[in-house]
């Protein structure tokens, strides 16, 4: 049963996050691999704590599903599984 969907959880949210407004491109464990902005680029491990605190964040909040919003929520996590699996 899906009881925790995160909403603003991701690489892209932490980074803008970190650096607002900045142009940039992320390739899984390459990290950025194009960052067009005047400030440094955040390490890797900067976004991933950044990552953590937003989850931490999420975790904090007592979301309440309605029931056909859990249906919903884990008919999405079935099609996901079932494509990563393909």
């Amino acid at each position: 049963m899906v009881t925790k969907r995160y909403m603003i959880l991701g690489i892209d949210m932490a980074v803008n996050l970190l650096r607002p407004g900045a142009k940039w491109e992320w390739t899984g464990g390459a990290g950025f691999t194009r960052w067009e902005d005047p400030r440094s680029q955040p390490s890797q491990e900067e976004v991933m704590e950044t990552i953590e605190k937003i989850k931490a964040f999420e975790d904090s909040i007592n979301t309440i599903w309605l029931p056909e919003q859990v249906a919903e929520n884990e008919k999405k996590e079935q099609e996901i599984e079932l494509a990563m699996a393909s």
